[in-house]
């Protein structure tokens, strides 16, 4: 092999080694943009979840609940297991949310659940047993309206708002 052939092999290995290098850095590029690109995923996912959640407090908010529910008829007894029932079919609906908030947040909307139920099975409990829906509904929303319990929903509005805005 003469040195001119001996330099052409030299240059054509050199630019094939550059060509290469290139190729690898343009992968490594392309890939380490598509995972900035999925940086974005986890945080939008976080966000939904916090709006699913509040609009599952909202929801559940006895006064809403009661608009939604309301069935002209129904016993007091019909009533108390229709809302009560509603309830833990929209919690059902969104438990797999608590993946993606924190332990306070979750811990604040599985709160507003247990609470809601609680009131409106002591309220119906003290319904005489001939009482119909409006009865207790009525009694809900008196208690909603004297009881700072009866606004919790707002409050656990609130904190899931709060949790959203430090996830931006």
């Amino acid at each position: 092999m003469d040195t001119s052939s001996l330099t052409l092999a030299i240059v054509i290995l050199f630019c094939a080694t550059a060509v290469l290098i290139y190729l690898l850095f343009a992968k490594n590029k392309e890939v380490n943009k598509g995972n900035r690109s999925n940086e974005g995923a986890p945080v939008q996912m976080q966000l939904q979840a916090y709006e699913r959640l509040i609009i599952l407090t909202d929801r559940i908010a006895l006064p809403n609940l009661i608009s939604r529910i309301n069935q002209a008829g129904a016993s007091a007894r019909e009533m108390q297991y229709l809302l009560t029932q509603n309830i833990k079919e929209e919690y059902g609906h969104n438990i797999a949310q608590q993946i993606y908030v924190t332990p306070d947040a979750w811990n604040a909307v599985k709160n507003l659940k247990e609470q809601n139920m609680l009131i409106i099975n002591q309220l119906a409990n003290v319904l005489p047993p001939n009482a119909n829906g409006m009865d207790l509904n009525k009694l809900l929303l008196e208690y909603v309206m004297t009881d700072k319990k009866g606004t919790m929903h707002e409050v656990v509005s609130e904190v899931l708002s709060f949790e959203a805005k430090k996830v931006l």
